[in-house]
């Protein structure tokens, strides 16, 4: 007996929403699931077409169309006029960006139930800064960094990375090989490609939704205990160079938040060096260091632990840091590891002297 697509038995009658056919890319993919994650669209059918007068007809129109017009639910971003961004950034919104503005903070709510309010507002501009404005850049051939800045500081990649990102990912759902598609009636062609965008957008929704509610769960709540930490510091070095964590969480963030807001008195040090947190939460837990990277650097570190501890172990390690209890060093230097906190913040204040 084979088996039945439960996909198949749901009721699609939610208001139709329309994007184009053909090549698809990930700003109507991902735009398509953000709206699907609303209850008013969650059953909602999806027409592919150029067809004006199929779009015509549809209750929310995506990425096609050459109309931008809220009120009637039109979002396409392709007409010469079109220079609408979303506040306090510079680069064009694609129909990704447009929905997200406009269904935003709803698709929040209805995801992680977060009411109306400052909580809300915080996570709204940081799922747009850290997932959704990629997509628009991407749409509207914006790159990280100008080629011509790169040549004219004689950077070279070091490897290629085209087939690693989103959007490399979304392009491979419109690979066709297939002969017996290409032997299709132009309507079995086309539910073909509509599959293929599903399945596209399918996966962008769940990146989506990871990103929002992990955001959510555990990025949104650290704000405060990093905060706190942050007011302590100093009881750790008087330069204020060590922030110690009660738990794991996701501080980065918001201790570069912190430290440019930040009145920094004399004598304290304006950045904050390394960060100590507990691998577990049990009370006989091991601690972790970990040296605070430079913002938006990637891996190159305020201060790397010391060179003489990189890719040492138990007891070697605390022969050679003359500190009990040592368990490791990551060969990189950005993070290490000690049987105690009375260790790991002894590594800390003796690598700052380093």
């Amino acid at each position: 007996m084979s088996a039945v697509n439960p996909a198949k038995k749901m009721k699609l009658d939610g208001p139709l929403i329309g994007t184009h056919n053909g090549h698809f890319h990930a700003d109507e993919a991902l735009a398509v699931s953000m709206l699907r994650l609303l209850p008013t669209y969650a059953s909602s059918p999806l027409v592919r077409t150029r067809d004006p007068a199929v779009l015509a007809n549809c209750h929310t129109v995506v990425d096609v169309g050459a109309e931008y017009d809220p009120s009637k639910n039109r979002f396409d971003h392709h007409q010469r006029e079109f220079t609408t961004t979303f506040p306090g950034h510079n680069i064009k919104l694609s129909s990704a960006g447009l929905v997200y503005l406009h269904f935003g903070k709803d698709i929040i709510q209805a995801v992680t139930g977060i009411p109306p309010g400052e909580d809300l507002d915080l996570l709204f501009e940081k799922i747009y800064n850290d997932f959704i404005e990629a997509f628009d850049a991407n749409d509207n051939g914006v790159n990280v960094l100008a080629p011509k800045d790169l040549e004219a500081a004689g950077l070279t990649k070091k490897f290629e990375d085209r087939g690693f990102t989103i959007a490399s990912i979304v392009n491979r759902y419109n690979y066709t090989h297939s002969s017996s598609e290409a032997k299709g009636t132009k309507e079995e062609q086309q539910a073909l490609e509509d599959a293929r965008f599903a399945k596209a957008s399918a996966f962008l929704g769940e990146q989506f939704v990871l990103e929002l509610t992990d955001r959510a769960a555990a990025w949104l709540p650290a704000r405060k205990e990093v905060a706190a930490a942050y007011a302590e510091r100093l009881q750790y070095d008087p330069q204020g160079r060590i922030l110690v964590l009660k738990k794991g969480m996701p501080w980065a963030d918001h201790l570069y938040t912190l430290e440019k807001e930040a009145h920094i008195p004399e004598g304290v040090a304006p950045q904050v060096l390394y960060v100590l947190f507990p691998e577990t939460d049990e009370a006989d837990s091991k601690w972790r260091i970990r040296a605070v990277s430079k913002e938006n650097s990637g891996f190159e570190n305020r201060k790397d632990l010391p060179d003489a501890w990189k890719g040492v172990r138990d007891e070697e390690l605390s022969r050679i840091s003359g500190i009990p209890g040592g368990v490791f060093v990551h060969a990189a230097g950005f993070i290490g590891g000690n049987k105690t906190f009375e260790g790991a913040l002894a590594m800390a204040q003796k690598a700052l002297e380093l």
